[in-house]
């Protein structure tokens, strides 16, 4: 079983350190059509409220996103999602909310002007491959990149964490030309993201072989299908089922998972940290 390597994220407020205690990214979608919570959040003062809430139970960092990448959502512009992440940012950060608010985008243009209004992580689902230019507003700015492996046009036929080493290595490659310092990446094996549900569960087994590649890793499987498939339940049925899988990944050596739910996930992490390295003082 893996141990946990430290390391230390620079978004730009304050260190983020990562090691043995677990890190949460509570999941702001401030968008119409997410698959679990679209349009729950979608007006600036519920989406203030759920950040304090969030917060309030343990979240270690805020993810806002203003595009739903659930099978069969339209993409937006960069204007509506502007339209949608930038009030939400600005109020965060007029409430005096200092925690790391990362942007949920792969637009250079969003995340340059979210940086500008108070985002200080960038969230890329395609892993700078579906826009490169976000390596250099990454690179300019000094804001850690977190970047998910999803590769539509993958070999299925290859194993699928040969595939996430190649497809990682090409998003280094963008990174390194652009000046992105390596130890301001995370890694995000893309849970559900052009994946079958075996796949999902192979990658969940096997995620060591995605630490040892020396980047943080970030898990996130909350309320997701491979969840739902499995055990037959609609999204809002899926809390154990994450919780399960944000404990496995620990274990298995992540040090950041994207949830909705914080104080529950929170709490198995809790467990899990004290089994493996004794309770906290």
């Amino acid at each position: 079983m893996p141990g946990h390597r430290a390391y230390e994220l620079a978004p730009r407020s304050a260190a983020l350190r990562l090691g043995q205690t677990a890190r949460l990214m509570g999941i702001l979608n401030v968008t119409p059509d997410s698959f679990s919570d679209g349009g729950r959040f979608d007006v600036v003062s519920a989406a203030l409220a759920q950040a304090r809430l969030m917060l309030a139970e343990g979240a270690d960092i805020i993810d806002i996103g203003g595009e739903s990448t659930r099978p069969g959502a339209d993409e937006v512009s960069a204007a509506d999602e502007l339209a949608r992440v930038l009030p939400a940012i600005a109020a965060l950060r007029a409430d005096g909310i200092v925690a790391p608010i990362s942007i949920d985008t792969y637009k250079a243009e969003v995340a340059e002007r979210a940086i500008a209004a108070g985002a200080t992580i960038i969230n890329d689902v395609y892993g700078l491959q579906r826009e490169p230019e976000l390596a250099a507003v990454a690179a300019a700015t000094g804001v850690p990149l977190v970047l998910m492996h999803w590769d539509k046009a993958r070999d299925t036929a290859r194993d699928v964490m040969a595939e996430l080493a190649r497809y990682f290595e090409v998003t280094l490659a963008i990174a390194d030309k652009a000046g992105v310092p390596r130890d301001n990446i995370v890694f995000d094996p893309g849970f559900g993201f052009a994946k079958s549900l075996s796949e999902n569960y192979e990658i969940l087994r096997r995620l060591p072989e995605l630490v040892t590649l020396g980047f943080p890793v970030l898990v996130g499987t909350s309320r997701k299908s491979m969840i739902g498939k499995l055990l037959d339940v609609p999204a809002d049925g899926r809390l154990a089922g994450t919780v399960a899988t944000s404990v496995l990944g620990y274990t298995a050596g992540a040090h950041i998972f994207r949830v909705h739910d914080i104080r529950p996930n929170r709490d198995a992490l809790r467990v899990a940290e004290a089994a493996l390295y004794g309770p906290r003082d």
